[in-house]
């Protein structure tokens, strides 16, 4: 989790739609991915293995602007009554539209209905836009990987929410 600084859009008027992610989304994925995530990207590769996978939720949200084009994504994967963010990201032009936000909300209604009672992730500590959404939705500091990320060098705070 991490990528540059989000830039902020007008207000969403429609709540997006939010459903699992399918490999006809792969491209789209894959842009954003590159898009926000520029210095560490993961390949297509990675999120092939985590479509229909056992202990994974992986989402995507749709633009209610552009007729359904896929605008940001989600993955977290669960182990017992844990669950992590993996990644979780949104297109540039479809930022402060509270898309991340409603891929969150998923994210962790997913894990709750599977019995998750913590949830971890990993931030850049200067992402500010991550570092507010993520804490209102109940997520605090519950440790520090330092030089974590290497393009550029910069500790990872680590977030954990308590019951989902």
């Amino acid at each position: 989790m991490g990528g540059g600084e989000r830039q902020a859009s007008p207000a969403v008027t429609t709540e997006p739609a939010v459903r699992a992610a399918r490999d006809s989304d792969l491209p789209a994925i894959v842009t954003i991915e590159l898009e926000c995530f520029r210095s560490d990207p993961w390949p297509r590769e990675s999120f092939e293995g985590f479509i229909d996978r056992a202990g994974v939720t992986f989402i995507v949200a749709e633009d209610p602007d552009r007729q359904g084009a896929v605008c940001g994504y989600g993955v977290l994967m669960r182990a017992a009554d844990e669950g992590e963010v993996l990644n979780l990201a949104v297109a540039g032009g479809s930022r402060g539209r509270g898309i991340g936000s409603a891929l969150l909300r998923n994210l962790l209604e997913s894990a709750k209905r599977e019995g998750v009672r913590q949830v971890y992730l990993e931030v850049r500590e200067s992402n500010a836009a991550a570092l507010a959404l993520y804490a209102a939705h109940g997520f605090a500091v519950a440790g520090r990987r330092r030089a974590y990320y290497q393009r550029p060098v910069e500790d990872a705070l680590i977030l954990q929410r308590v019951e989902p």
